[in-house]
């Protein structure tokens, strides 16, 4: 896996702390990773955390460019071999499948080549991941291009239990590597 690249993108899900997690496994198999976060998703889990564990600066708002000579979410998009938005949620769902590019995260999604494999890994409540709209918006991302690693039914940081809750990390790990895998054969 050496010479891959993937961004992360992470959403304002509870969820959030397990991107640290994929962080980690990911730089075990020598996947360089770029984490770009909602600021939302700030609220969950910081910056610095995802930013030591990746070894990269950690992008979290358009309008700051890291280098004067490159645009960012252009450079981050096209130079990656993968992109990963786990926790994704029904609001990042909703609006890339609705073509909004409103933040960090939903305009590096919408500037990366079609052809470069984009997966989300949803993490929300049962009810708003069954809500028809969230159905909706999760298969036109599907006929986008996108895959999505399904949630899991457990009990909820809500106390819910249900489908909704995060694949567990080496499911996501495994089905990235496989797919960086591909591109390889």
């Amino acid at each position: 896996m050496k010479n891959k690249t993937i961004v992360l993108g992470v959403s304002a899900s509870v969820a959030a702390y397990k991107s640290a997690q994929l962080v980690s496994e990911f730089k075990k198999k020598g996947i360089t990773v770029h984490v770009v976060m909602t600021k939302n998703s700030t609220e969950f889990i910081t910056p610095l955390t995802m930013q030591v564990l990746s070894g990269n600066p950690v992008h979290t708002d358009t309008m700051k460019e890291a280098a004067a000579d490159k645009v960012n979410h252009i450079a981050l998009a096209q130079n990656c071999d993968l992109v990963l938005i786990a926790p994704a949620t029904a609001n990042i769902i909703g609006k890339l499948s609705n073509g909004i590019a409103d933040d960090m995260l939903t305009t590096v999604c919408m500037a990366v080549p079609i052809d470069t494999p984009k997966i989300i890994a949803p993490a929300m409540n049962t009810k708003m991941y069954e809500q028809p709209v969230t159905v909706d918006n999760l298969n036109k991302l599907k006929s986008y291009g996108y895959e999505e690693i399904k949630p899991i039914s457990e009990m909820l940081a809500c106390g819910d239990v249900g489908i909704g809750a995060l694949a567990p990390v080496t499911e996501i790990v495994d089905y990235v590597v496989d797919k960086l895998s591909i591109q390889n054969a």
